[in-house]
């Protein structure tokens, strides 16, 4: 496209600025790990996960399955359709991917990140009038009846409720408790599952009774 010779023999800088940007802040999605069939039936199983922060060459994510370095990774966020890279670093609630893309999707994800920023840190208030929350920090445990144990993923929660992500199938009814918060499966997601807690609880407690329990 660029001739040697040619005054414009760089891209212009406009591109130069959207592979510099970088949007730092929470959107929901979802993610795969195409290689592993962990799902039902042996399917390929999808995962709600969140974007903490993403640029056109790097994205961070935080989920509940955390991938091998080097696996790749499939993941769809309405903001910024699906993306597709590789894992080049585990966290220990995540993994930062190198995002694979052609030069032409990378300068499409770099105006959809600078339309991000000025969209999220713009005049443009969240009208929703759902009472379901996102917790500050998503990760915490869930206990089955049996005692096990298994890290989960909150994608939401509300007084009544809660729907998690995990590396679980568990069928409608399941008793289990999340955190300190106990209640049974009334509701399958496709990336999760949903609980109805056996009672309604104070909405300024419910962060504290999520989280992880203390080892004893």
């Amino acid at each position: 496209m660029f001739q040697l010779g040619e005054e414009s023999v760089a891209p212009p800088r406009a591109q130069f600025d959207r592979h510099d940007v970088r949007f730092i802040g929470v959107v929901s999605g979802r993610y795969a790990l195409p290689a592993r069939r962990s799902g039902v039936d042996g399917k390929v199983a999808i995962y709600a996960c969140r974007l903490c922060s993403i640029s056109t060459r790097l994205a961070v994510v935080v989920g509940p399955v955390v991938g091998a370095v080097g696996e790749v990774v499939t993941a769809h966020f309405d903001e910024f359709g699906i993306l597709r890279g590789k894992i080049t670093r585990k966290l220990p609630s995540g993994f930062v991917l190198e995002l694979i893309l052609t030069e032409p999707e990378r300068n499409k994800l770099g105006a959809k990140v600078v339309w991000m920023k000025r969209h999220v840190h713009g005049q443009v208030p969240d009208k929703r009038e759902h009472k379901r929350i996102l917790p500050r920090d998503p990760r915490t445990i869930l206990t089955l009846a049996d005692g096990t144990q298994l890290p989960c993923f909150v994608i939401d929660i509300s007084q009544s409720g809660i729907a998690v992500s995990a590396e679980l199938w568990p069928g409608l009814g399941t008793p289990m408790a999340v955190g300190k918060l106990v209640g049974r499966v009334v509701r399958h997601l496709d990336t999760g599952f949903a609980l109805q807690f056996i009672q309604v609880h104070d909405f300024a407690t419910l962060e504290v009774l999520m989280a992880p329990p203390v080892a004893q």
